[in-house]
């Protein structure tokens, strides 16, 4: 995959904001009440999100790399990565505002959310790191359109590492909104929400796309 791919990633992380906080606003929340608004537990918290974002893009990864060894490279590669293109795409519209698609991906998580949910009440409320972690290595789990769309585009990577990567990336753009949201959530709303911002995010994740999309049809061409 092309490096815009982590650059595109990361973007959809940061701008995807608003989406993030409703998600997972409620947890980040809690930890700010109290006792717990520690930092490090909003750290700890956020490090096994991420952390969780990283083994899903792995698994993703292998899953891809394994589809190229059973399938045969290139003709498997083109479409996986049109695949990946045209998921930028999507993206680029979501950032922009123009689609709402992604809710429908969400409802491939439910199953496995219904086994994990009850769990996460086990660490609840995380008054420590150690509470705070595991909440976070679960809460990564939970369904969300943006992540599933990301996660498909780290299945096109076609190997573990760079699965794991991409999604890393993904993981540190939404950190600054979720690491802060419970000193600056209001002032991050509006930041994440702001029109231009996301527009112009939009355009070059979408420009990230249709170029892929450019090359792709080259490599087909060419085959």
């Amino acid at each position: 995959m092309p490096e815009s791919s982590y650059l595109a990633l990361f973007l959809i992380g940061l701008l995807g904001g608003t989406h993030c906080i409703g998600m997972c606003g409620g947890i980040v929340g809690a930890l700010s009440m109290g006792a717990a608004s520690r930092p490090s537990l909003h750290l700890a918290y956020n490090a096994g999100r991420i952390v969780s974002y990283a083994l899903a893009g792995a698994i993703a990864g292998a899953l891809g790399g394994a589809s190229l060894v059973l399938a045969g490279q290139l003709p498997v590669r083109i479409i996986l990565f049109v695949l990946a293109n045209l998921m930028l795409v999507a993206l680029g519209l979501y950032l922009m505002g123009v689609t709402r698609a992604l809710a429908f991906s969400e409802r491939l998580g439910q199953r496995l959310w219904r086994h994990l949910q009850p769990l996460s009440r086990r660490f609840l409320p995380a008054r420590s790191v150690a509470q705070a972690f595991p909440l976070g290595l679960l809460w990564g789990w939970l369904p969300c359109g943006l992540v599933y769309s990301a996660l498909v585009t780290a299945m096109t990577s076609g190997s573990a590492l760079h699965g794991a990567g991409m999604m890393l990336a993904f993981g540190l753009g939404t950190l600054p909104n979720l690491l802060l949201a419970g000193l600056l959530a209001v002032r991050l709303k509006a930041y994440a929400a702001n029109r231009v911002l996301r527009t112009v995010a939009g355009l070059l994740v979408l420009t990230f796309g249709l170029w892929g999309l450019f090359e792709s049809a080259q490599l087909i061409i060419e085959g």
